[in-house]
C-alpha cells in the first residue's frame, strides 16, 4: 500500500501515513501540536488548517464558515488523508510558549510567600527531607578490620548523633572505592523518615566535603503545563526555574479527556511517556541554565491534581471519573526518581504529593501547605480556578474541600476566539461609552490573535457595564454600531476587525461564548456557596481569600466580582499566592515538617462531592446571570449600574 507524504508548514516537518489516517493523529507522529481542545470530536473548531496542496476527505464542519472551507481551511481532527498533502498550521492553531518562561507574579504579595527561609529557620524547621553530612572516618587497620558500610554506619551514630539507618544498594556497591578516594572523608546523604521513629536511609556517599552543594527540584504537573524550579538547599534560594506545556495536551485539553484515552489500548502508557518527556526536558532546560551538576540533586518533589499523578505515575485512572468517584491511593511513599524514568541521577528520591479526593489533588494540597492556612486562626477560603476550580476553606482546626468542573472557557476552550495566555492574547479591554468603540491591549504588545482568560472576563464586565450586553449575556442589538451584528445565525461583539488582527479574519465575542463564561463563573461561584453553606457558614465569616494558580494572579478582581466569578468582598481580604502547587513542592524540599503535617492535614480535610450536594444545583442556577439572580449580593455594583442605568435583563 503506497503510503501518502504530508509536509507540515511552517514546520518543514514531513511524515509518511498510511491512506485514511487521521490528520491530526499524523501531526501528534511528526511531533507537530495542533490545538483540539475537545480530544479530536469535532466540536471545539480549534484544529484549524489549511491544507495548500493536494485534496482531503472530510474536515468540514459548522465551525467554519463557507468562506474558510472554499479557501481551503478544514479541521484537522476531521481530515481523512488520502494522498500526499502540503498543510498549513496557521497561528491561531498552533502552541506558542514564548510566556513559559514567565511565571505569573502575584499582585499583592503575602508573608507566607516571603518565610522559605527566614521562617523556617525562626521556626527551628529548617530540616529539608534530603540532608549531606560530612564525616572524617578512621581508616581501617589491622585492629580494626570492619566492613566499609559499618564503618561508615558507626560513625553516623558516634560522630552524627544518627539512630536508625539503613543503606541502599547502589551505596554498598560504590562505598569502597569512594571512602578511599580522599582518605576516608566522607559525604552521605541521608534521607529523614516522615514521623519519629523512623529509619534515615543512606542515598549517597560522595569523597570530600560537599555538603555545600546540595539541591533539590520543585515541579508542579499541572494539567496545562509543567513548571520546575532548583533549590539550594542550604539557603533555600531558587537558582532556576523552566516551564513548558504539558505534552499530554496533544490528547485532550481536560483531565476526563485524557482519562477516555488512557483507557484506549496502550494510552496509559503513552500519557505516561509524553509527560515524563515533558518533564524530563523541563530538567534539562533547568539544569543548562543553572550549571549545577545533576549528580549534587538529592531529592525532587511533585505535585499535581489526582489525574496527573496517576498519569505520572502509570497508575489507572479510570475511577476517577466515574462515581463514586474513587482514586487509587492518597498517599504515596518515596520513590527512587530513576525508577520513575527522571532523569536525575541514581540516588534522588522522589517525593510525590498526597492527595484527598478525585478532584482535589496533591496540587490543591502543596496550594494550603505552602500558604500556611492550615495553621493559622484566620478563616480562609483557598481557590485554585481553572478548566477544574478546587476550593477549601477552613483554619488550623478544620478544613473543608470540594471541587467543581468550570469547563475550558478560561483556558480558551469553547470560545470561538479563546485562546491560552500568549503572545497577542487580548488581555485587557476598554469601551467608549458613547460609540462604543473598543480599546484592547494584547501580551507582548502586538496585533491580537485571540482572547484569553482574564481578557475574556475583563471584556465580558466592560460590556456588562456599558450596557452592551443584558444580565443573560444576549446583545443589545438597539446601540446602532457596526460591531453588534449577527454572524451565521450568532449574534457577535466585533473585538477587532481582521486587518487589525493577525488572522484573517475579524476577532469576534459571541453569544454562545458569553454562555459558556456565564456557565464556568457560575460554577465556581455556586461551588463556593455550596461549599461555605455546608458547613454552616457566608461569605461574611470569611476574613481572608487565597488565589491561587498561573490564572488566579492574573484576574482583575473587581472585574471578576463584577461578573459574578467571586463574592463581592473588600479587595484587602484577597491574596495572590501565584502557583501554589509549585510553592508547596518547594517547601517540601525545604522542610521535613511539611512532610509530618501534610498526612495529618490530608486527614483533617472533609471533601464534599457537588454532585451529591442537593443545594449545588439550586446555587448554579441562580448563579446563572450577570453577576447572579440576585444582583442584591452584590450591593456595589447595583449602585454603580443604577447610577448610569444600564441594569438590563433578558
Amino acid at each position: 500500500m503506497k503510503e501518502c507524504k504530508i509536509t507540515f508548514l511552517p514546520h518543514q516537518k514531513q511524515i509518511n501515513v498510511p491512506p485514511g489516517e487521521r490528520l491530526i493523529r499524523a501531526a501528534l507522529r511528526a511531533g507537530v501540536h495542533i490545538n483540539a481542545s475537545c480530544g479530536g470530536e469535532g466540536v471545539c473548531g480549534k484544529c484549524r488548517v489549511l491544507i495548500e496542496e493536494g485534496q482531503v476527505t472530510g474536515g468540514v464542519s459548522e465551525r467554519l464558515s463557507a468562506e474558510d472551507i472554499e479557501n481551503g481551511y478544514r479541521l484537522a481532527c476531521l481530515v481523512k488523508v488520502t494522498e500526499d498533502i502540503v498543510v498549513r498550521i496557521p497561528v491561531e492553531s498552533s502552541l506558542d510558549n514564548s510566556v513559559m518562561t514567565h511565571q505569573a507574579t502575584p499582585r499583592r504579595t503575602a508573608r507566607i510567600q516571603q518565610m522559605d527561609f527566614e521562617g523556617l529557620k525562626e521556626e527551628g524547621h529548617f530540616i529539608p527531607p534530603v540532608e549531606k553530612l560530612y564525616l572524617e572516618l578512621t581508616p581501617p587497620d589491622p585492629l580494626n578490620n570492619l566492613p566499609d558500610v559499618t564503618r561508615l554506619v558507626e560513625h553516623l551514630k558516634v560522630d552524627a548523633g544518627e539512630r536508625g539507618l539503613e543503606v541502599t544498594l547502589p551505596v554498598i556497591r560504590k562505598i569502597s572505592q569512594v571512602l578511599r578516594a580522599d582518605e576516608f572523608k566522607v559525604t552521605a546523604t541521608l534521607m529523614r523518615p516522615v514521623r519519629s521513629g523512623g529509619k534515615n536511609i543512606i542515598l549517597n556517599v560522595q569523597p570530600g566535603d560537599c555538603t555545600g552543594t546540595n539541591y533539590a527540584i520543585a515541579m508542579d504537573i499541572g494539567t496545562t503545563t509543567i513548571y520546575g524550579q532548583l533549590v539550594d538547599l542550604a539557603t533555600a534560594k531558587c537558582l532556576a526555574e523552566a516551564g513548558d506545556f504539558n505534552a499530554q495536551i496533544s490528547y485532550g485539553e481536560d483531565v476526563i479527556t485524557r482519562i477516555v484515552y488512557a483507557e484506549k489500548g496502550d494510552g496509559l502508557g503513552r500519557l505516561q511517556q509524553v509527560v515524563l518527556g515533558t518533564i524530563n526536558s523541563v530538567l534539562e532546560k533547568i539544569f543548562k541554565k543553572s550549571k549545577i551538576d545533576r549528580e549534587n540533586v538529592s531529592t525532587i518533589t511533585f505535585s499535581g491534581n489526582t489525574t496527573m499523578t496517576q498519569l505520572f505515575l502509570h497508575i489507572d485512572p479510570s475511577n476517577i471519573r466515574r462515581a463514586p468517584y474513587v482514586p487509587s491511593a492518597s498517599l504515596y511513599p518515596p520513590f527512587s526518581a530513576k525508577e520513575l524514568g527522571v532523569t536525575i541521577n541514581d540516588h534522588a528520591i522522589a517525593l510525590i504529593y498526597p492527595q484527598v479526593s478525585s478532584f482535589v489533588g496533591g496540587d490543591i494540597v502543596a496550594g494550603v501547605m505552602g500558604s500556611g492556612m492550615y495553621k493559622e486562626e484566620a478563616l480562609t477560603l483557598f481557590l485554585d480556578i481553572g478548566t477544574n476550580a478546587e476550593l477549601v476553606v477552613g483554619n488550623k482546626d478544620w478544613l473543608a474541600c470540594t471541587a467543581c468542573s468550570a469547563g475550558p472557557a478560561f483556558e480558551g476552550g469553547g470560545i470561538e476566539f479563546g485562546m491560552r495566555a500568549a503572545k497577542g492574547a487580548i488581555e485587557d479591554f476598554s469601551i467608549d461609552p458613547m460609540s462604543f468603540e473598543p480599546m484592547l491591549f494584547t501580551i507582548g504588545d502586538v496585533r491580537p490573535k485571540g482572547i484569553c482568560g482574564s481578557g475574556l472576563i475583563t471584556m465580558t464586565a466592560v460590556l456588562f457595564e456599558a450596557g452592551v450586553i443584558n444580565n443573560r449575556g444576549k446583545f443589545n442589538r438597539d446601540l446602532g454600531t457596526p460591531r453588534i451584528r449577527k454572524n451565521n445565525d450568532v449574534w457577535e461583539y466585533v473585538v477587532a476587525w481582521k486587518d487589525e488582527t493577525q488572522l484573517e479574519r475579524d476577532i469576534s465575542i459571541t453569544e454562545p461564548d458569553l454562555d459558556n463564561l456565564i456557565r464556568a463563573k457560575g460554577a465556581i461561584y455556586s461551588g463556593c456557596m455550596t461549599l461555605l453553606n455546608e458547613v454552616g457558614l457566608t461569605m461574611d465569616d470569611v476574613e481572608r481569600i487565597i488565589l491561587a494558580g498561573g490564572f488566579g494572579s492574573y484576574i482583575d478582581l473587581e472585574k471578576a466580582m463584577v461578573i459574578g466569578l467571586l463574592p463581592e468582598v473588600d479587595a484587602e481580604k484577597v491574596v495572590f499566592i501565584g502557583n501554589g502547587s509549585l510553592m508547596g513542592a518547594r517547601m517540601s524540599c525545604l522542610t521535613n515538617r511539611i512532610r509530618e503535617d501534610v498526612f495529618s492535614v490530608t486527614k483533617m480535610m472533609t471533601n464534599f462531592e457537588l454532585s451529591e450536594t442537593p443545594s449545588y444545583m439550586d446555587n448554579y442556577i441562580a448563579a446563572m446571570f450577570l453577576p447572579h439572580t440576585e444582583i442584591e449580593k452584590f450591593p456595589r455594583l447595583q449602585a454603580r449600574m443604577e447610577q448610569r442605568g444600564k441594569v438590563r435583563v433578558g
